[in-house]
């Protein structure tokens, strides 16, 4: 076989279809976000990101980066080693129990990735407890499908967000055999938000466990900002709370909280813990000034709420359709992946404003997008020259606006 000609066809294949990923060379500008450099065709441009996952800019708050270099200059760069051979430090020991405490929970975890906890935690349970099924929602997480994938447990994907469909699944198992339901609490893509205590009451009603992946609410819904479990009321209904410390929170790292057991079952039998090396103690520190100051300044997430809806009217008051988000995501549908791909280098090139085109497999073909997050950091200025230039370049391409 020609290995080298496979893989050369198969990137010709993206080519052709529209999906080939061009990543932007961009350099962060500590203290100007949302602005950054971008470096492309041997030139520097400065634009402004539209889709950043650091969604308050907590990766460039002072707080945040005086506790990443102190931490830095007084621990070294890296932990030394897997948590279990000379690689827990101290900074992981106050940020697991910052993190049990923020999700209201006895225990937690911290991971090297959000991937990485979902698919460990998710994994591990389907492996190690004899019988269990999963049920899963149908637009969950790679990472969670991964996991499930390779727990090797009987799977169930019920509709998503459909309750109804969860129960009439739940009811077809043997009552006595174990169960688990997975799901997201913000969906990335649609910006749409799981009925979480609908779908707690439906589990407890047949015994099954419940694990929420917060991963795109955690820092932004709830008093003290740790996710839409606090927000709705059901953190103690939730046997396993999952999230990331890579977007809102501005670092990098994945975490897990719930029951002590339950922590050190996942401590003790979880591959994907073991054998991965821990967090350097500055991402560890840096992630723990964050927690601590967003628990104290729910004003950053009235004001983020407020930018997304602002944009979502303004938007719909122009025609541009947009997927019916309930959060703080706003997905402007494009359906055709070669056009979206253009309006994202037009936005880029003639602009200087990026929004990464979002196409098949992250979303189904025929939904392809630009998926912008705003932050509390866009200002009116901002916003007004997103605006004038989506205009522009739905005109220039002739995307199709809402009828």
């Amino acid at each position: 076989m020609d290995f080298e000609q496979f893989f050369a066809d198969r990137i010709g294949d993206l080519h052709r279809e529209g999906r080939y990923r061009i990543f932007a060379d961009l350099e962060r500008k500590a203290g100007a976000f949302p602005n950054a450099r971008n470096y492309r065709n041997g030139e520097e441009h400065d634009v402004t990101v539209w889709c950043s996952n650091d969604y308050l800019g907590m990766g460039q708050h002072p707080a945040v980066i005086d506790a990443m270099c102190e931490a830095a200059r007084k621990c070294g760069a890296g932990a030394g080693g897997t948590r279990n051979i000379s690689g827990t430090n101290h900074y992981h020991v106050l940020l697991e129990k910052e993190l049990a405490d923020w999700t209201r929970k006895e225990a937690a975890l911290i991971f090297t990735s959000g991937y990485v906890s979902n698919q460990t935690t998710l994994g591990t349970l389907g492996n190690q407890i004899p019988g269990l099924h999963i049920f899963s929602d149908a637009l969950n997480h790679n990472s969670m499908i991964e996991g499930i994938r390779h727990s090797k447990a009987q799977k169930h994907i019920f509709r998503h967000n459909d309750v109804a469909d969860l129960e009439r699944l739940l009811a077809s198992v043997d009552p006595a055999a174990p169960k688990l339901v997975a799901f997201e609490s913000v969906y990335s893509m649609d910006g749409d938000i799981a009925p979480m205590a609908d779908i707690c009451t439906v589990a407890e009603t047949y015994g099954a466990m419940t694990f929420c992946d917060e991963v795109h609410a955690v820092g932004m819904y709830g008093e003290t900002g740790s996710g839409v479990a606090e927000r709705d009321g059901v953190s103690d209904r939730i046997t396993i709370l999952q999230g990331t410390l890579a977007k809102a929170v501005g670092v990098i790292g994945g975490y897990i909280s719930g029951s002590p057991a339950m922590v050190d079952f996942i401590r003790s039998f979880g591959q994907g813990f073991i054998f991965s090396s821990a967090l350097p103690p500055s991402v560890a520190a840096a992630a723990l000034a964050s927690i601590r100051y967003l628990r104290e300044h729910n004003e950053i997430r009235l004001r983020h709420q407020e930018r997304a809806a602002t944009l979502k009217r303004r938007l719909s008051a122009l025609g541009f359709p947009q997927a019916p988000s309930v959060s703080h995501i706003v997905p402007v549908m494009v359906g055709d992946a070669a056009l979206c791909k253009q309006a994202s280098d037009d936005l880029l090139q003639r602009h200087r404003i990026y929004v990464q085109p979002i196409n098949y497999p992250t979303v189904p073909k025929g939904t392809e997008r630009l998926r912008i997050t705003p932050t509390p950091l866009h200002d009116d200025a901002m916003m007004d020259r997103l605006i004038a230039a989506l205009v522009d370049v739905w005109g220039h391409l002739g995307i199709k606006k809402a009828a």
